[in-house]
């Protein structure tokens, strides 16, 4: 009955496109580890953590200790006008980490917001309105990141105050090339950018923005290396990359630290957020020193790079750095991949599994291969019922979403294994 009562509460005060999952959505009260217990008492094994943001789980003592001991001090808020010291040991930290060259950090609060910082300063420095974006992109929730999102279902408004010319290669699960081998697939997504630039765009264009692995577009991702080569004709045009790393950073891949990397390649700018928090808002920009300080304006975050956020993301990077995370992210997410690569040869409602590290999807499909949005609502419920937190997502909202905290353990791995045979079981049923 709790919930009941708070979701007719909810639907009294907040917007009816606010998105809730579930036919009986549920409020979280209550989490440790990975496991998350709702306000009436049932416990989960949680797989989505907050939209890829636990990335550590929860009540983890080193993170709370070191939030705690900054509201000890009184100071929850000075804002950027102020020094900070966690605020400048941590872009110090993310500087290092991030490959750039002279790399210099802005802080925001979401992800949405930092992407918003990266057009602003792309096209400043540019002095262009023109963006690239990639289809079955999603950026954020803010008037430029609607503008350069690929996914209809999330662009809220068709105003924009950039310019926008679109390109294949991100999901390649539908796209007209899909039956290309690798090599030839990224000439065709190569030949198909320059011709974009060619023809839709006046040539000087600001940047172009990539997610190495689209999260709201179903954690599709395109063959390793489709990115440097896409850099190398960038380069002959002046035209930026920027790497959307909100959901891909921090060593979720398993294979590198930033998705990027996986394509061999230094970006101009990468954007952050999610998991580097662990559930506190924070986002923000690395990027070249020259990019990041061509504004010629004042500027600052009220909110941006705050104490307390600042001090639980430091805190959250030396928890992951120190347990080698990624390694389990690479190890765990294989198991998973491969477990589920089974199950889906027994149903033909699994169209595709697909994921690098702990950042797995499953491609709901109909008889002839069409999306199956349906089948995927349908798996959302029984995983839950079942005492599984799953996401969901795609272009055409039938991929469900497997992204549990990175500090997952071997049990629980197929545990949740366990329950998603089921789960695709009953639905195939």
């Amino acid at each position: 009955m709790a919930h009941r009562e708070l979701l007719h509460r909810h639907r009294s005060v907040l917007p009816k496109w606010l998105a809730l999952y579930y036919e009986e959505p549920i409020e979280i009260a209550s989490a440790h580890g990975r496991r998350v217990t709702d306000r009436e008492g049932r416990t989960y094994l949680d797989f989505f953590g907050g939209i890829l943001t636990n990335s550590i789980g929860y009540d983890v003592a080193e993170i709370s200790d070191a939030v705690r001991a900054q509201v000890d001090t009184g100071v929850l808020h000075s804002s950027t006008l102020y020094l900070i010291e966690s605020q400048v040991e941590l872009a110090e930290k993310i500087a290092q980490l991030s490959g750039i060259p002279d790399a210099k950090v802005f802080f925001t609060n979401s992800g949405t917001e930092a992407n918003e910082t990266a057009l602003m300063l792309a096209t400043q420095y540019r002095r262009s309105g023109q963006v690239l974006a990639l289809r079955n992109s999603y950026h954020g929730r803010a008037f430029a990141t609607v503008a350069i999102t690929g996914i209809r279902g999330w662009s809220a408004s068709a105003l924009s105050p950039v310019r926008v010319s679109w390109v294949h290669g991100g999901y390649r699960y539908r796209s007209p090339f899909r039956d290309l081998p690798d090599a030839d697939y990224v000439k065709a997504c190569v030949a198909d950018l320059r011709e974009v630039i060619e023809t839709s765009t006046a040539g000087d264009v600001a940047c172009m923005i990539v997610e190495p692995i689209q999260g709201v577009g179903g954690f599709a991702s395109p063959p390793d290396g489709l990115f440097r080569e896409f850099k190398k004709v960038l380069d002959e045009y002046g035209i930026l990359l920027v790497s959307d790393e909100v959901q891909t950073g921090w060593g979720r891949t398993g294979e590198h630290f930033w998705g990027i990397q996986a394509h061999g390649v230094v970006p101009d700018a990468m954007t952050f957020a999610k998991g580097l928090g662990n559930g506190l808002a924070i986002g923000g920009v690395v990027a070249r020193a020259e990019l990041m300080d061509s504004l010629q304006a004042n500027s600052i975050s009220t909110f941006g790079g705050n104490p307390i956020s600042t001090a639980g993301a430091l805190a959250t990077l030396n928890y992951l750095l120190a347990h080698d995370l990624q390694a389990n992210a690479a190890k765990l997410g294989n198991r998973l991949i491969h477990g589920l690569r089974e199950v889906a040869a027994t149903h033909p409602l699994i169209g595709d599994v697909r994921g690098k590290g702990l950042m797995v999807a499953l491609e709901t499909v109909g008889p002839a291969g069409e999306p199956h949005p349906t089948a995927a609502t349908a798996l959302l419920e029984e995983t839950r019922s079942r005492g599984l937190l799953v996401g969901k997502g795609g272009l055409y909202g039938n991929v469900i979403r497997l992204a549990p905290p990175m500090t997952l353990t071997e049990d629980e791995a197929e545990e949740a294994l366990g329950i998603l045979a089921e789960a695709i079981g009953a639905v195939s049923a």
